[in-house]
């Protein structure tokens, strides 16, 4: 399949991403609706999901992502290989988060992970980052106790960020004092080992649903 260029940076308070996220029916996506889920926000070319899914087919995965090329995209390779434990939607984190987890079966959701966002450096655009306290709020009303978040980024202040978000919330206990010393999941993204290959640092927050 050609690869498509698709603009790198969306605004997701624009208007035309206000829109309520169309929901799928969930056993109609899954082959077992009730198995435990992971959840990518922002999976870009959703090829870390890709992978993923085939190497745990006792998990479901999701990838939730804004620009909607990329998901259609996505969801080609996804019925290419008849995954059935995965699955790409497009829709804005900020405002799609809650009915989409509200639609889930209750307490299947045990993974997240926020990998790369886009840093929106400048201050007048810091509130368009996707984590915000509605979004840090919708995933410990829905995350499973025990579960856990995974952020990582090449750029130090957006983690910074993220885990201020994590940190003052009551149902989160971050898992390492310092940055997390490796990655826990099974496979690193594009992005990660591109990065790690040009000698640059990666920096890493993991935490727990109380």
């Amino acid at each position: 399949m050609p690869i498509v260029r698709v603009r790198e940076h969306v605004n997701p308070l624009s208007r035309k991403y206000q829109n309520q996220v169309v929901l799928p029916t969930w056993e109609e996506i899954y082959a077992i609706a009730n198995q435990p889920l992971h959840l990518d926000i922002g999976c870009g070319r959703g090829r870390f999901l890709l992978e993923l899914a085939q190497q745990q087919p006792t998990w479901n995965f999701l990838g939730l992502e804004i620009r909607a090329l990329l998901v259609d995209q996505a969801n080609e390779r996804r019925t290419e290989l008849k995954l059935q434990n995965l699955y790409y939607l497009f829709g804005n984190a900020n405002t799609a988060l809650k009915p989409l987890l509200s639609s889930l079966p209750a307490e299947v959701l045990q993974r997240v992970t926020i990998q790369f966002p886009d840093p929106w450096f400048k201050r007048r655009h810091q509130k368009r980052r996707v984590v915000q306290p509605e979004l840090v709020d919708a995933i410990a009303h829905f995350l499973k106790s025990g579960g856990i978040v995974f952020l990582q980024s090449d750029v130090q202040e957006v983690v910074v960020d993220m885990c201020d978000r994590f940190e003052v919330h009551p149902a989160f206990v971050r898992q390492h004092p310092d940055w997390f010393p490796s990655n826990p999941m099974p496979l690193p993204t594009e992005r990660e080992t591109l990065t790690l290959e040009r000698g640059e640092p990666v920096y890493r927050a993991l935490f727990m649903r109380k």
